[in-house]
């Protein structure tokens, strides 16, 4: 079984773009097994100490489909114990005062279930308002814009994955 499980939702292929390139930097599926949370059962959680999430902030600061149907799942399952990372999709030019929401939104709850944060994310580099993923300065996970930034993408994607084997311990 894979270590981390990487557990995304995702509505114009962005999210699972980006969730197979995190799983390839890892160094494939028998590190990072990934995860459709549209097809996730809760006990698929507990299948892993080391858990990423990835979710694009749709519309106006909103969830995912996929995720905001999951989101009420979430106060079911006991992330005690677990190392947290996220990453999300956002448009920081045409929604700056709700960028990366989704990710915040979705770290806060499982915080509230036990979950441990990792891999915190500099907020250099991105002009943005306001965002719910803001926790003492820094986002909670590595932010990502296709629409504005896709040229770094995949160096932000090394940069992050390289952190986070050291967050994870592996």
């Amino acid at each position: 079984m894979a270590k981390i499980g990487l557990f995304y939702g995702t509505q114009t292929s962005n999210t699972q773009t980006a969730a197979e390139t995190i799983q390839k930097e890892f160094g494939g599926d028998s590190v990072v097994e990934l995860n459709d949370v549209s097809k996730a059962e809760l006990n698929d959680f507990n299948n892993y100490s080391y858990i990423i999430i990835g979710c694009p902030t749709w519309n106006v600061g909103e969830l995912q489909s996929d995720w905001e149907d999951f989101y009420n799942e979430l106060d079911n399952i006991d992330f005690t114990g677990k190392k947290v990372a996220y990453f999300g999709e956002g448009d920081q030019v045409g929604y700056p005062d709700t960028f990366q929401d989704a990710m915040g939104m979705l770290e806060e709850k499982i915080t509230e279930q036990g979950g441990e944060t990792v891999g915190y994310w500099s907020t250099e580099g991105y002009e943005f308002t306001d965002s719910k993923a803001l926790r003492d300065g820094k986002f909670v996970g590595l932010a990502l814009d296709e629409d504005n930034q896709s040229d770094l993408t995949d160096e932000r994607i090394e940069t992050w994955v390289n952190q986070l084997k050291q967050e994870f311990g592996i």
